[in-house]
């Protein structure tokens, strides 16, 4: 049992850094797309961009 030490040292350091992952990849759980899969946040901001540009071009004709 001498690499008993070892395994708990190697856990505690990949759970680590499975954390540090998650908080990198938390970015897109935040706020409003939480709980929205990668296709409503897509088909959200498309409907988005499309407003967006219907001002834009409002703004240029007037």
């Amino acid at each position: 049992m001498t690499r008993g030490n070892q395994r708990d040292l190697a856990r505690e350091k990949n759970q680590k850094k499975q954390q540090e992952l998650a908080k990198r990849k938390g970015i897109s759980d935040k706020g409003t797309n939480k709980g929205m899969t990668l296709e409503q946040r897509k088909q959200r901001d498309a409907e988005l961009m499309r407003e967006k540009q219907k001002k834009a071009q409002q703004k240029d004709e007037l």
